[in-house]
C-alpha cells in the first residue's frame, strides 16, 4: 500500500498512540481524518478533526457520512479501566467490551462498504499483547482485547474477497497517559506508530511491535504451562 495515496481515519487521535499514528500518516503524505469525541481537543496541524464516539452508533454513522472517501481505517480508540472480572465494577467491564469490541465492530460495519466502494483498502485494529495473555489486574481489558482479536480474524475472512485487508497490531505497555500509573517498562508510542504504518505499507496481516509481544506469541504454542507458569509452581 502506498501511504501517500491513502485517505485515513484514525480513531482516538487526540492523544497517545492515536495522535502519533495520525502524525506518522501525515508525514508520509496521507490525508488524515482525526476522530475524537471532542474534536476541539485535536491539536495536530494538517489533520481534519472529526467528531466521533465509537460507542455511539449515531456518531459512527455521521462520521461515515462525513468521511466517505476513506481507504484506510485505524481503530485505535480505547479504554483501560483496570477492572477485574471476578469483583470489578460491571459498568467498567461493559465499557471495556463496548469500546474495544462493539465499538470496533460498529466502525468496521460502517466503513467497510465505504472502503469497498473506494476500490478496497486496509483496516488496522490496535490490539494488545493482552489479547493473547491475561493479567490479574487487567481482566476486563484482556477479555475485551481478546474479543477484538477474534473480531479481527473474522473480518479478515469476510473482507478479504472485497479487497479489504484487515491487520492487527500487538504491543505491550506504551508511554502514554493511559499507562501513567503503571510501573513497568514502556515503549515509545512514536516508534510504535512508525512500526504500525510500516506494517500497513508492506501489507502485513499481523504486526507484532515489541519484544514483549513477540515473547508471548512464541509462548502460545507451549500451552497454559508456557503462558502461565505460576500455575505450576506449587
Amino acid at each position: 500500500m502506498n501511504i501517500s495515496k491513502q485517505i485515513a481515519l484514525v480513531t482516538g487521535a487526540n492523544r497517545g498512540l492515536g495522535r502519533h499514528l495520525a502524525n506518522e500518516l501525515l508525514s508520509r503524505g496521507a490525508k488524515v481524518y482525526a476522530g475524537a469525541r471532542i474534536p476541539e481537543s485535536i491539536d495536530l496541524p494538517g489533520v481534519i478533526p472529526l467528531k466521533l464516539d465509537i460507542i455511539d452508533e449515531k456518531s459512527v454513522a455521521a462520521a461515515a457520512e462525513a468521511a466517505n472517501d476513506v481507504t484506510l481505517l485505524i481503530n485505535n480508540a480505547g479504554s483501560s479501566t483496570g477492572a477485574a472480572l471476578l469483583d470489578g465494577d460491571m459498568e467498567k467491564i461493559h465499557l471495556e467490551m463496548n469500546t474495544h469490541y462493539f465499538g470496533t465492530l460498529s466502525m468496521i460495519r460502517a466503513f467497510a462498504p465505504i472502503l469497498e466502494t473506494n476500490g478496497g483498502g486496509t483496516i488496522l485494529n490496535i490490539l494488545s499483547v493482552l489479547s493473547w495473555f491475561s493479567s490479574s489486574g487487567y481482566g476486563a481489558y484482556s477479555a475485551a482485547k481478546s474479543a477484538q482479536w477474534s473480531l479481527t480474524n473474522s473480518f479478515r475472512l469476510a473482507l478479504g474477497p472485497k479487497n479489504i485487508r484487515v491487520s492487527g497490531l500487538h504491543v505491550g505497555f506504551m508511554d502514554t497517559d493511559m499507562t501513567a500509573n503503571i510501573q513497568a517498562p514502556k515503549v515509545n508510542p512514536a516508534e510504535i506508530a512508525r512500526i504500525a504504518i510500516d506494517g500497513i505499507e508492506t501489507d502485513s496481516f499481523e504486526i507484532v511491535a515489541d519484544e514483549t509481544s513477540r515473547k508471548v506469541l512464541q509462548n502460545l504454542s507451549g500451552g497454559v504451562s508456557a503462558v502461565y507458569p505460576q500455575l505450576f509452581s506449587k
